[in-house]
């Protein structure tokens, strides 16, 4: 069960786990940490005792937790499972981390670091020289890309004409799985800007920025960039109002949700559900997809 932001993915998740027998793998790159409850829309501790919850709350925010070591923790958990697993989450490279041959380049902070420190002419020009046809793969205007490709290229791990060559690469590319599995898709529309926006009125009212405001001095670096998270800081820190932290909130939420549907649409696996307002409706729909 996968979608963008908002589109009522978690109660759906947990209700066709309950009819399948099934526990649910959270492919979300935020619900790792522990403590960002409310504001990465968490299954609430009843949902969770109803329906046991994999890849939630595994490390504090104060650590890094890339792909790679979900990857690394997950992949085990569908591998090992003796039960039917849901997989329920936003996030698609979570999503096809654990599903896909996907593997990952080694980094190190020290070489991430001195690469991050050079402008952005010099990594394109090194990136060049050692690979012609780098921007045929890599986004040469993404400095965040260019950084990870040049740090790549130094760990002596291939130039990205090498490494999109590779059989895993071609796979990826033409979504060939290494785990059997049924995709279903839940996306609102047009409709996802009424649900974002009260969505982030109900997490005010929650709390979150209570939330924030205890878990600010621990956030690591991927933390902090959580959606939420990110926009509310400088309301702890008093450079801004609460009001304008909300509606930044609610535009980064919209903004996701863009991204969001993108990657997935892509992804010719999925199928669709077609939208109902009635999560009764959306139910029924879902569990005819899966044959029940």
């Amino acid at each position: 069960m996968v979608g963008p932001t908002a589109s009522g993915k978690t109660r759906l998740g947990i209700v066709l786990a309950e009819r399948l027998g099934a526990e649910i793998v959270s492919v979300d790159s935020m619900q790792v940490y522990r403590g960002m409850d409310i504001g990465t829309a968490k299954a609430t501790r009843e949902e969770r005792d109803r329906v046991w919850h994999h890849m939630v709350d595994v490390v504090d925010p104060a650590e890094t937790f890339d792909v790679a070591r979900f990857r690394a923790m997950g992949r085990p958990i569908i591998e090992r499972s003796d039960r039917p697993l849901v997989i329920v989450g936003g996030s698609g490279l979570h999503f096809r981390a654990l599903v896909d041959p996907m593997s990952f380049a080694p980094s190190d902070s020290q070489v991430r670091e001195d690469v991050a420190s050079l402008a952005d002419e010099v990594l394109v020009s090194e990136l060049l020289e050692a690979d012609s046809e780098a921007g045929n793969h890599v986004d040469l205007a993404n400095r965040r890309r260019v950084i990870r490709a040049v740090e790549i290229l130094r760990l002596g791990s291939g130039t990205p004409t090498e490494r999109a060559a590779t059989p895993e690469a071609r796979a990826i590319r033409d979504y060939v799985s290494e785990i059997p599995f049924r995709a279903i898709g839940l996306d609102p529309g047009r409709r996802n800007g009424d649900r974002i926006r009260r969505r982030t009125a109900m997490m005010r009212e929650m709390g979150l920025l209570e939330e924030v405001s205890r878990l600010a001095p621990v956030l690591g670096p991927t933390a902090r960039g959580a959606v939420g998270y990110r926009q509310l800081l400088p309301v702890v820190e008093g450079d801004i109002s609460q009001d304008d932290g909300f509606a930044a909130v609610e535009s980064a939420t919209n903004r996701l949700v863009k991204r969001q549907r993108t990657y997935f649409r892509r992804d010719p696996r999925i199928s669709w559900l077609k939208w109902d307002d009635d999560p009764a409706v959306r139910q029924d729909r879902a569990l005819r997809e899966l044959g029940h």
